[in-house]
């Protein structure tokens, strides 16, 4: 299993599942990162969180917690 988290800059990634429980989750699936949807990894900060990602035509960056909960391929 690999995660979003583990994904180099430059590298477009397709989610797989989404792990985690209730809003946190739904939070994660209201910012357009669903199952099959490609995602895009533009920048990582210094220290490694949080992570850019352009997913959907927009940006948006995601803390180091949450791109460990999305399996990607």
């Amino acid at each position: 299993m690999r995660t979003l988290r583990e994904a180099k800059i430059g590298e477009t990634v397709k989610v797989v599942k989404l792990h985690g429980e209730g809003a946190v989750k739904r939070r994660i699936m209201d910012m357009g990162v669903t199952k099959g949807v490609d995602v895009y990894i533009r920048k990582v900060a210094p220290l490694g969180d949080p992570i850019e990602v352009t997913v959907r035509g927009y940006e948006l960056s995601l803390r180091k917690e949450d791109s460990e909960m999305i399996e990607i391929e």
